[in-house]
């Protein structure tokens, strides 16, 4: 049983969302499995949309501070949901923060530094059989038109993705609406004060962040429109 503050960190790839079999709701799914009980405390939820070769995760580096700042956990439901690339796993290493991954809650930081190293190897290998693959096929006349350089054939699962992402923050931000309403109505209007509120109630964003004046100053400009 899980005790404690935590923050989760989801991560998706638009290309590859659909067919992962570890959307966000599996995410989540097993990051509440793991956090079975009462004696915790989700403060903070960030999920992150982009491939997992990418080193600047602006969401994971939200997280990461999140962490660092309230003293709580970071758990994400699968190590190479973070990245595959020792640098990027020896960076939240040496951070001192702590985290847990739910797939092996119980593995110390050499034992997740060397499965960092083994997932970034085996992306390795397949970048590699993928390119040669290609370049067989190229050499017997097979026509590769099918996959455009231009990213163009990703283009429908990446519009799909952000399209649901923006219907979710959009019902997110109709549920958050009387809330603070209510935070107004007791004297607190200013977007600071009210992000402040929010923060210490521990409501997340309709991205699933932590509040700053500039995001409360948003949703009220969306309230009235």
């Amino acid at each position: 049983m899980a005790k404690g503050r935590f923050i989760s960190y989801l991560r998706v790839s638009t290309d590859r969302q659909g067919k992962s079999g570890l959307g966000l709701e599996t995410q989540r799914e097993a990051i509440s499995g793991y956090l079975d009980g009462d004696n915790w405390k989700l403060v903070g939820e960030y999920i992150e949309v982009e491939s997992g070769k990418r080193k600047d995760c602006p969401q994971f580096a939200a997280a990461l501070t999140h962490a660092k700042r309230t003293g709580a956990t970071l758990v994400i439901a699968k190590l190479d949901r973070l990245a595959r690339n020792v640098a990027f796993v020896s960076n939240l290493i040496e951070s001192g923060a702590e985290f847990v991954a739910v797939d092996n809650p119980h593995a110390n930081r050499l034992t997740i530094h060397i499965l960092a190293a083994v997932a970034e190897d085996e992306a390795r290998r397949i970048s590699e059989r993928t390119k040669a693959a290609l370049a067989a096929a190229k050499a017997r006349g097979t026509k590769l038109g099918g996959l455009r350089g231009d990213g163009s054939h990703l283009r429908g699962h990446h519009e799909k993705g952000l399209d649901a992402i923006k219907k979710r923050a959009a019902a997110r931000a109709r549920e958050i609406e009387p809330v603070i309403a209510e935070i107004r109505s007791s004297g607190l209007t200013a977007a600071r004060a009210i992000a402040a509120e929010l923060n210490r109630r521990g409501i997340l964003t309709p991205r699933s962040g932590i509040w700053h004046a500039a995001s409360v100053s948003r949703l009220l400009d969306r309230y009235a429109t």
